[in-house]
């Protein structure tokens, strides 16, 4: 977690206790879920982030010319809102995959279609048709990542997702 991050929380626990000593029940309920949803993301976007480097990982023992880099905090546009998050970049030679996953802090930020909790996007440099663009949903109680197949179409994106990924990065596929 970052600085700011660290910041945020401590503000947000504040005010949550703040609304709830003063009788503000309401507020006090929406803060609570936004720090709930908070955690939520964090969580989410770390596995997602932890998992490619683990597929990173494993594969610079056989081939130490892969490159990861990190920016935390990163911002970026999709869909005409501004997202605030992290970005991983794998590199091999001429080869980049780039994960972007975020989610939106602010209103001037804008909103996140689809009653997303989180957005990510898997650019596959050189090679558009792989991209991918995700959305964090809840499936009842668990955070379950989606792949976006069309404005209404959605599909369950996990591990094995992210290694066809990996593997298109590395040129296998």
């Amino acid at each position: 977690m970052n600085e700011l991050d660290e910041v945020w929380s401590e503000m947000l626990g504040h005010a949550l206790a703040n609304a709830e000593a003063s009788g503000r029940r309401d507020v006090a309920d929406y803060l609570a879920l936004k720090a709930a949803n908070d955690v939520i993301r964090k969580t989410s976007v770390k596995w997602l982030f932890d998992s490619v480097i683990e597929l990173a990982s494993e594969a610079s023992r056989l081939n130490p010319v892969i490159i990861m880099e990190n920016e935390d905090p990163h911002n970026f546009r999709l869909r005409g809102a501004n997202l605030v998050g992290s970005l991983l970049r794998v590199r091999q030679g001429v080869r980049s995959l780039t994960i972007e996953a975020g989610w939106t802090r602010t209103p001037n930020d804008g909103f996140m279609r689809g009653g997303a909790l989180a957005i990510a996007r898997i650019t596959h440099f050189g090679i558009a048709k792989s991209n991918a663009e995700l959305m964090l949903m809840r499936l009842g109680e668990a955070p379950q990542w989606f792949s976006v197949l069309s404005e209404n179409e959605r599909g369950e994106f996990g591990s094995e997702d992210l290694r066809d990924h990996f593997l298109i990065f590395q040129g296998t596929v």
